[in-house]
C-alpha cells in the first residue's frame, strides 16, 4: 500500500473511512528532529507494505496538521505518528521516540 498524501481534512476523513487501520505521520521539512524521524518512518514504510499510511505535511497543510489534533484529541506535536482503528486514535509518539521499531510495535499491536 503507498503512502497517502493528506492536504485537507476531508482527506483525512476519507482515508480515516476507507482503512480500519491508518497510521499518520506528520512531518515538518524545516526541522532537524523531524528530519530523522522521517529517516525512521521510511525505513517502516519499506517493511511494511501492507499497512495503510498517512502523511502529513505540518508546514505546507498546516490546517490539516491542527484539525487532526482537534479531531483526534491528540495534542499536536512535530513531528509526530498516530495510529487510528476505527478512525479513533489508539496510539501516538513524537520527536525521537519515533523509531521504526516503535512504529512496528505500535503496528503490530
Amino acid at each position: 500500500m503507498s503512502v497517502i498524501r493528506l492536504s485537507s481534512l476531508d482527506e483525512v476523513a476519507g482515508a480515516l473511512a476507507a482503512h480500519p487501520r491508518l497510521l499518520v505521520f506528520k512531518h515538518s521539512p524545516i526541522c532537524p528532529v523531524s528530519a530523522r524521524a522521517l529517516m525512521e518512518w521510511e525505513r517502516f514504510v519499506m517493511a511494511h507494505p501492507e499497512a495503510a499510511l498517512g502523511f502529513v505535511d505540518v508546514v505546507g497543510d498546516r490546517p490539516v496538521a491542527r484539525g487532526l489534533a482537534e479531531s483526534s484529541g491528540v495534542r499536536h506535536e512535530s513531528p509526530q505518528a498516530i495510529l487510528f482503528a476505527d478512525g479513533i486514535a489508539i496510539w501516538d509518539e513524537s520527536h525521537g521516540g519515533i523509531t521504526e521499531d516503535s512504529l512496528t510495535t505500535a503496528w503490530n499491536g
